[in-house]
C-alpha cells in the first residue's frame, strides 16, 4: 500500500523542511529538493511509521474487545435475586 499525503499536507511538510534547513543547516534547501527529501522519507521510513501505528491500533482494539464483557455483561437468572430485594 503506497502512502500518499494530501496536497495541502504535502505542501505544509515541504515548507516545514525548507524552514528546518533555513534554521538549522548551513545551506537552505530548495523546494524541489525538499519535495524529493520528503518523498524519500515517505517511501523509506513511512511504512515503518504506518506499520507501528497499525500495530498500536490493533493492540488498543484488542484491549477494548477484552474489556467489552465488563461493559455489557448481564447477570443471568437474576430474577430471584431482584425478588428477594423487593421483599
Amino acid at each position: 500500500m503506497a502512502i500518499e499525503l494530501d496536497k495541502g499536507i504535502r505542501k505544509e511538510a515541504i515548507e516545514s523542511i525548507e524552514r528546518y534547513f533555513a534554521t538549522h543547516m548551513e545551506e537552505p534547501i530548495g523546494n524541489l529538493q525538499a519535495d524529493a527529501l520528503l518523498g524519500f522519507f515517505i517511501d523509506e521510513i513511512g511504512p515503518s511509521i504506518y506499520n507501528k501505528a497499525v500495530q498500536d491500533v490493533q493492540e488498543r482494539l484488542q484491549q477494548r474487545i477484552m474489556e467489552i464483557d465488563l461493559e455489557v455483561h448481564e447477570e443471568e437468572f437474576g430474577y430471584w435475586q431482584k425478588y428477594k430485594r423487593r421483599r
